[in-house]
């Protein structure tokens, strides 16, 4: 049994019971092993908590960087930013959960270890925002709340979107990229 095994089970497990309805038991049931054995692998709930969120963080940001790092326009990166996020959200969707949900279930000596990385990752976008800004691209005033509301608008398909419904992940975000980009109002 591996530690990578255990957190992959926990995902599963807080996403679907929620991580304060999730025991211990139920996590080690899940990798078919005692609770006793469990502890010689992770600490605590909490620890596997933070584990998952800087795992959920880290390929985030891994796989973001690459596409801010193109040699590509501000909006351009930003399409790919978007269709790269979702697309993880719904590749990944357990850890996916654990990351946008159950951030709020880190006691305070957790959560100040949490948001170093939760804000790495929020800058990847405002960054990106802002050289869009600066660059005469974007109409936007405030890069902060532009990446903040777009944030909001992708982690939120968590909970509608469907793989068997009527638009594939790739066309939401299109869709979305769209709309940030290009806005409601019609032009001429």
């Amino acid at each position: 049994m591996t530690k990578d095994q255990i957190l992959e089970a926990a995902a599963q497990i807080f996403r679907q019971k929620g991580y304060h309805a999730a025991s211990m038991q139920d996590i080690a049931e899940a990798v078919n092993l005692q609770k006793a054995s469990l502890y010689h692998h992770v600490k605590n709930k909490q620890e596997i908590l933070l584990d998952l969120l800087d795992q959920a963080l880290d390929l985030l940001i891994e796989r973001l960087s690459a596409v801010m790092e193109q040699d590509l326009p501000a909006n351009e990166r930003l399409r790919q930013a978007i269709a790269c996020y979702l697309g993880i959200l719904t590749e990944k969707v357990d850890l996916a959960s654990v990351l946008l949900i159950e951030h709020r279930s880190l006691e305070p000596k957790y959560h100040s270890r949490h948001i170093p990385r939760r804000d790495r990752f929020e800058r990847l976008w405002r960054d990106l925002i802002q050289e869009g800004i600066d660059a005469g691209n974007f109409c936007a005033t405030d890069a902060t709340l532009t990446a903040r509301a777009l944030l909001g608008v992708l982690n939120w398909t968590i909970m509608w979107f469907k793989p068997t419904g009527r638009l594939k992940i790739e066309q939401i975000a299109d869709h979305i990229a769209n709309l940030f980009l290009n806005g409601l109002l019609c032009r001429g």
